[in-house]
Protein backbone atom coordinates (compact mmCIF):
# COMPACT_ATOMS: atom_id res chain seq x y z
CA UNK A 1 0.00 0.00 0.00
CA UNK A 2 1.09 3.57 -0.59
CA UNK A 3 2.62 5.44 2.31
CA UNK A 4 -0.02 6.94 4.57
CA UNK A 5 0.01 10.63 5.39
CA UNK A 6 -1.06 11.27 8.98
CA UNK A 7 -3.33 14.28 9.32
CA UNK A 8 -5.51 15.77 11.98
CA UNK A 9 -9.07 16.54 10.90
CA UNK A 10 -8.12 20.24 10.80
CA UNK A 11 -5.13 19.54 8.53
CA UNK A 12 -7.20 17.37 6.20
CA UNK A 13 -9.90 20.03 5.96
CA UNK A 14 -7.28 22.67 5.03
CA UNK A 15 -5.92 20.48 2.23
CA UNK A 16 -9.41 19.79 0.86
CA UNK A 17 -10.29 23.51 0.99
CA UNK A 18 -7.08 24.49 -0.82
CA UNK A 19 -7.74 21.84 -3.48
CA UNK A 20 -11.29 23.09 -4.04
CA UNK A 21 -10.06 26.70 -4.30
CA UNK A 22 -7.39 25.79 -6.85
CA UNK A 23 -9.70 23.65 -8.98
CA UNK A 24 -12.78 25.91 -8.94
CA UNK A 25 -11.22 29.38 -8.90
CA UNK A 26 -7.52 29.45 -9.77
CA UNK A 27 -7.82 27.12 -12.78
CA UNK A 28 -10.37 29.47 -14.38
CA UNK A 29 -8.20 32.53 -13.66
CA UNK A 30 -5.13 30.94 -15.23
CA UNK A 31 -7.19 29.74 -18.19
CA UNK A 32 -8.43 33.29 -18.79
CA UNK A 33 -4.88 34.68 -18.63
CA UNK A 34 -3.78 32.02 -21.10
CA UNK A 35 -6.60 32.89 -23.54
CA UNK A 36 -5.77 36.58 -23.26
CA UNK A 37 -2.07 35.94 -23.90
CA UNK A 38 -2.87 33.80 -26.96
CA UNK A 39 -4.98 36.64 -28.35
CA UNK A 40 -1.83 38.82 -28.48
CA UNK A 41 -0.57 36.78 -31.41
CA UNK A 42 2.94 35.41 -32.06
CA UNK A 43 3.52 32.88 -29.24
CA UNK A 44 7.26 32.57 -29.88
CA UNK A 45 7.95 36.04 -28.42
CA UNK A 46 4.99 36.34 -26.09
CA UNK A 47 6.16 36.68 -22.47
CA UNK A 48 2.58 36.83 -21.18
CA UNK A 49 1.92 33.44 -22.78
CA UNK A 50 5.11 31.93 -21.33
CA UNK A 51 4.25 33.29 -17.89
CA UNK A 52 0.68 31.95 -18.04
CA UNK A 53 1.89 28.52 -19.21
CA UNK A 54 4.38 28.35 -16.34
CA UNK A 55 1.69 29.38 -13.86
CA UNK A 56 -0.63 26.73 -15.28
CA UNK A 57 2.05 24.04 -14.91
CA UNK A 58 2.75 25.03 -11.29
CA UNK A 59 -0.98 25.09 -10.51
CA UNK A 60 -1.55 21.62 -11.97
CA UNK A 61 1.46 20.28 -10.07
CA UNK A 62 0.05 21.62 -6.79
CA UNK A 63 -3.41 20.21 -7.55
CA UNK A 64 -1.88 16.77 -8.26
CA UNK A 65 0.13 16.94 -5.03
CA UNK A 66 -2.98 17.81 -3.00
CA UNK A 67 -5.00 15.04 -4.66
CA UNK A 68 -2.26 12.57 -3.82
CA UNK A 69 -2.24 13.77 -0.19
CA UNK A 70 -6.03 13.42 0.02
CA UNK A 71 -5.84 9.87 -1.37
CA UNK A 72 -3.12 8.82 1.08
CA UNK A 73 -4.52 10.68 4.09
CA UNK A 74 -5.11 8.83 7.33
CA UNK A 75 -7.10 11.05 9.63
CA UNK A 76 -6.19 10.66 13.27
CA UNK A 77 -9.24 9.64 15.29
CA UNK A 78 -9.03 11.47 18.63
CA UNK A 79 -11.37 8.91 20.22
CA UNK A 80 -8.89 6.08 19.55
CA UNK A 81 -5.92 7.92 21.07
CA UNK A 82 -4.74 7.00 24.54
CA UNK A 83 -5.24 10.08 26.71
CA UNK A 84 -2.43 9.23 29.12
CA UNK A 85 0.47 9.14 26.64
CA UNK A 86 1.84 11.40 23.92
CA UNK A 87 0.54 10.55 20.45
CA UNK A 88 -0.11 12.25 17.13
CA UNK A 89 -2.88 14.84 17.40
CA UNK A 90 -2.36 15.62 21.07
CA UNK A 91 -0.89 18.67 22.78
CA UNK A 92 2.00 18.06 25.16
CA UNK A 93 3.42 20.54 27.66
CA UNK A 94 7.08 19.94 28.50
CA UNK A 95 9.52 21.62 30.83
CA UNK A 96 13.19 21.99 29.96
CA UNK A 97 14.87 20.41 32.99
CA UNK A 98 17.86 22.77 32.80
CA UNK A 99 16.20 26.14 32.16
CA UNK A 100 12.79 25.32 33.73
CA UNK A 101 11.21 26.91 30.62
CA UNK A 102 7.85 25.37 29.67
CA UNK A 103 6.81 24.77 26.07
CA UNK A 104 3.75 23.34 24.39
CA UNK A 105 3.84 21.24 21.24
CA UNK A 106 1.12 19.66 19.18
CA UNK A 107 2.36 16.43 17.63
CA UNK A 108 1.20 16.23 14.00
CA UNK A 109 2.06 14.32 10.84
CA UNK A 110 4.95 15.71 8.80
CA UNK A 111 2.59 17.34 6.28
CA UNK A 112 1.09 19.63 8.92
CA UNK A 113 4.30 20.45 10.78
CA UNK A 114 4.75 24.16 11.52
CA UNK A 115 7.33 24.69 14.28
CA UNK A 116 6.55 28.41 14.51
CA UNK A 117 2.94 27.52 15.39
CA UNK A 118 4.04 24.88 17.90
CA UNK A 119 3.14 21.99 15.59
CA UNK A 120 5.99 19.49 15.43
CA UNK A 121 6.21 16.42 13.25
CA UNK A 122 5.96 12.94 14.69
CA UNK A 123 9.02 12.24 12.51
CA UNK A 124 11.18 15.03 13.99
CA UNK A 125 13.77 14.21 16.66
CA UNK A 126 11.72 15.83 19.41
CA UNK A 127 8.44 14.36 18.14
CA UNK A 128 9.86 10.83 17.89
CA UNK A 129 11.22 10.92 21.43
CA UNK A 130 8.02 12.31 22.95
CA UNK A 131 5.70 9.74 21.36
CA UNK A 132 4.45 7.14 23.82
CA UNK A 133 5.71 8.99 26.91
CA UNK A 134 3.49 9.74 29.91
CA UNK A 135 3.14 12.66 32.33
CA UNK A 136 6.09 12.82 34.70
CA UNK A 137 8.53 11.01 32.41
CA UNK A 138 11.84 12.64 31.54
CA UNK A 139 13.05 12.43 27.94
CA UNK A 140 16.62 12.96 26.71
CA UNK A 141 16.85 13.99 23.08
CA UNK A 142 20.21 14.18 21.30
CA UNK A 143 20.07 17.05 18.81
CA UNK A 144 22.85 18.63 16.72
CA UNK A 145 23.31 21.38 19.38
CA UNK A 146 23.63 18.94 22.30
CA UNK A 147 21.12 17.17 24.50
CA UNK A 148 17.63 18.40 25.35
CA UNK A 149 16.13 17.08 28.58
CA UNK A 150 12.36 17.53 28.81
CA UNK A 151 9.96 16.51 31.54
CA UNK A 152 6.41 15.78 30.37
CA UNK A 153 4.12 18.08 32.39
CA UNK A 154 0.73 17.65 30.74
CA UNK A 155 -0.98 15.88 27.84
CA UNK A 156 -4.26 17.20 26.39
CA UNK A 157 -6.37 17.47 23.25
Amino acid sequence: MAEEILLTQEGYDKIVAEHEELVSVKRKEVSERLKEAISYGDLSENSEYDSAKNEQAELEERINKLENMIRKAKIIDENEMPKDQVSVGLKVKVQDVDSKEEMEFIIVGSTEADPFAGKISNESLVGQHLLGKKVGEVVEIVVPDGVLVYKIMEISK
